[in-house]
């Protein structure tokens, strides 16, 4: 079996690389990127490609599944070139998978396609998936998900497959993380316990989290098997204030989410962190994820609980790891973190 990836180079694109490789079933793995990184692995060749620019039908030629996890979350402060890769990508990506004769797509969704949903109790693959109207991100995933829905229609003999994971963590993952929700500004020693003395406690703040490699073998399990259609990943337990923390040694304090939507914001318009306040709306608006669909149809469990995924990104990003490729790069905001501040917080990709 011949497997395509898109974005292998980020947080589950390299856990993917790893699942797959292990995989019998898998005999190559070509792995496509903006940039072409260091990372080697034995079934794995890589191409440069941009999902939004470059020829993609020669590289999927051949292929029996494309895996498409392309995605970005930044350049905040210019949708039109998020909107560019998410959308004209996955636009480019479903084209070229009909030209070369691919026959089974894998696509990365996400928890954030969602609508407005209940903190109280999880909800299943039929929650409706119009996303959160005020998130550029969400918006994307929605848009993304009404792709999918008809390439499905005019093209019934490829098998799609679509994961809607919750919040992916890992430990080499941190720096990334770091750059595209934190910012230059954040330092992180402020990761450690006792560092921060209290954790905001906002209404409705509750999330989930599960980690980047349980997320690649639930790709792989897509990959190898005969699953069609949607899939929530989440691990338990759901994360709120409480536990931030309590693994940080902190007290919770409650804090009006108007004044926490207005902090976000400010900071945000003044390029003082990445974060638009749009992701704040979708972290208090999106709903928590039933993954049983995954456990009954693919036979996906995940090994690590949410804690345990929460607790390595925090280490990672004591440590400041990264691994060896361009998004993961714990240098790649350059020395001092220059180059983050050069092309304006939140303002470059």
């Amino acid at each position: 079996m011949r497997v395509v990836v898109t974005g292998a180079s980020g947080n589950v694109g390299t856990s993917l690389l790893r699942a797959l490789d292990g995989e019998a079933a898998v005999t190559s793995v070509l792995g496509l990127a903006r940039r072409r990184p260091e990372l080697e692995l034995a079934k794995t060749t890589w191409a440069s490609a941009d999902v939004a620019a470059d020829d993609l039908a020669g590289h999927f030629r051949g292929a029996d599944v494309v895996v498409h996890l392309a995605w970005l979350i930044q350049p905040s402060h210019d949708p039109f070139a998020m909107w560019r890769t998410n959308v004209v990508g996955t636009e480019r990506v479903l084209t070229a998978a009909s030209q070369a004769g691919v026959g089974a797509l894998v696509c990365a969704s996400s928890v954030g396609a969602y609508s407005p949903g209940p903190k109280d109790r999880p909800v299943d693959e039929t929650w409706p998936t119009h996303g959160v109207t005020t998130s550029a991100y969400s918006r994307d995933k929605a848009y993304q998900e009404r792709l999918l829905d008809l390439f499905e229609r005019d093209h019934p003999g490829v098998r799609v497959v679509r994961l809607r994971p919750a919040l992916t963590f890992k430990r080499v993952a941190a720096s990334e993380i770091r750059r595209f929700f934190l910012g230059p500004l954040v330092p992180g020693s402020l990761a450690r316990a006792d560092a921060i003395p209290v954790v905001p406690k906002v209404k409705r703040l509750r999330t989930q989290a599960v980690h980047a490699d349980d997320v690649a073998q639930a790709y792989r399990l897509a990959v190898v098997g005969d699953a069609r259609g949607p899939f929530n990943l989440a691990a338990e337990p759901v994360l709120d204030a409480d536990t931030l923390a309590g693994l940080l040694h902190a007290r919770p304090v409650r804090v009006p989410a108007g004044l926490l939507k207005a902090g976000a914001a400010a900071t945000w318009r003044l390029h003082l962190q990445p974060v638009s306040p749009g992701w704040l709306g979708l972290a208090l608006q999106s709903p928590l994820l039933d993954a049983g669909r995954a456990a009954a149809e693919l036979g996906w469990r995940p090994r690590r609980s949410a804690v345990e995924a929460l607790q390595e990104l925090l280490a990672g990003l004591r440590e400041r790891a990264g691994a060896d490729t361009p998004p993961l790069d714990p240098q790649a905001g350059g020395p001092l973190r220059l180059g983050e501040f050069r092309t304006g917080v939140g303002g470059g990709a």
